[in-house]
């Protein structure tokens, strides 16, 4: 039912948290794509939990297997399935749930839509989860370079109250990666390091920004009305665990500028190049690209996941108390930027595909 993305490079993902492995089936890929594991393996290692001292110490190297749809090293054309074993389940470290609701989380939801839960670590509402959309996005990444040459990033904007100095027009990969909370300003990245420390020794977890970018962008992707381009990449962050807010270009502090100051001028290169002075549109108009720098922002909240009692409900529907247990990020950020970075090329390949099957 809702397990799938995408409409002519279709995913469906599957799996649970502590169940024998995740992954996904990828439906559309073109045929003849030069493809390995060396492909894939390097987002999951950016996605990967024990990574650094601030994210989750659970112990997974997340090894990626094609199991379909490769064929002496290229892609049929035919459904491609990549599956990463879990190693390093502890469902133990989760029996109280099995009892009680976790605040803030998907246990009692779940509970009410299906009548039944998987308690072991979330199960299918785990962010373990989006292992098979960042193995699918490595793909679609591929695609959009090779043929387009689009280039999709993100990185830490935000942790908290602590704000990065950046510029998304000049932020590249290794100023992401240089830090381990994928801050590209070294300044406000010590300090958000620092933070997260904090709050890991104090039980506790934190929230913030992530910032997706795209640049060479070709004008005239994307679909009028209820496919428009913004509209699915807010769909697909939203979609995400622990994301609770999306806005692009200007977004909400555009409500502080008049319509003159907000409008984006046009004007032609020497070079016959549509191109604008400014960019509060964030790429996007009419649900099309226009051509510019696309660029969004994903608010993520804290963990729910604290090491601290806490009011909650039992299955009886009885007024109890819980304390986090298991492994947990004290801040989802660090691992999410790949994972924003593969919801982006999921949306950017799907309507390159669907703007090249109308137009041309």
């Amino acid at each position: 039912m809702g397990n799938s993305f995408g409409k002519l490079f279709r995913i469906t993902t599957w799996g649970e948290s502590h169940g024998g492995g995740v992954g996904v089936v990828i439906d559309g890929c073109p045929p003849r794509l030069e493809l390995s594991e060396k492909d894939i393996q390097p987002e999951l290692d950016r996605r990967r939990p024990g990574q650094s001292r601030i994210v989750t110490p659970r112990n997974e190297a997340d090894r990626v297997q094609i199991m379909s749809g490769v064929f002496e090293g290229q892609t049929l054309g035919t459904p491609i399935s990549l599956w990463v074993q879990n190693k390093d389940a502890r469902p133990e470290a989760y029996s109280e749930m099995a009892d009680k609701f976790r605040p803030s989380h998907a246990d009692y939801t779940y509970q009410a839509k299906y009548g039944f839960r998987n308690w072991q670590g979330g199960g299918r509402s785990s962010a373990r989860e989006t292992i098979g959309r960042v193995a699918a996005g490595a793909i679609a990444k591929k695609l959009l370079k090779l043929n387009y040459g689009v280039e999709v990033l993100a990185f830490v904007q935000q942790v908290k109250n602590i704000k990065a100095k950046t510029d998304h027009e000049k932020v590249q990969l290794q100023h992401v990666e240089a830090n381990i909370v994928r801050c590209p300003d070294p300044a406000a990245a010590a300090r958000m390091i620092r933070l997260i420390e904090r709050m890991r020794k104090a039980g506790d977890s934190v929230g913030g920004i992530v910032q997706g970018v795209v640049r060479k962008l070709p004008a005239g992707w994307g679909e009028p009305v209820f496919d428009r381009l913004e509209a699915d990449l807010a769909k697909s962050m939203l979609s995400l665990p622990a994301s609770k807010g999306f806005e692009i270009g200007s977004g909400f502090s555009g409500i502080q500028m008049t319509g003159r100051d907000h409008n984006d001028p046009m004007r032609v290169t020497r070079s016959g190049k549509v191109i604008t002075q400014t960019n509060h549109a964030g790429g996007v108009q009419g649900g099309i690209s226009n051509g510019q720098t696309l660029y969004f922002n994903v608010a993520f909240k804290p963990v729910a996941t604290v090491m601290h009692d806490q009011l909650t409900i039992s299955n009886e529907f009885k007024n109890t108390t819980i304390k986090g247990r298991g492994r947990h990020d004290p801040c989802v950020l660090p691992r999410a930027v790949p994972i924003v970075e593969a919801m982006t090329a999921l949306v950017l390949i799907d309507h390159a595909m669907r703007q090249k099957a109308q137009c041309g």
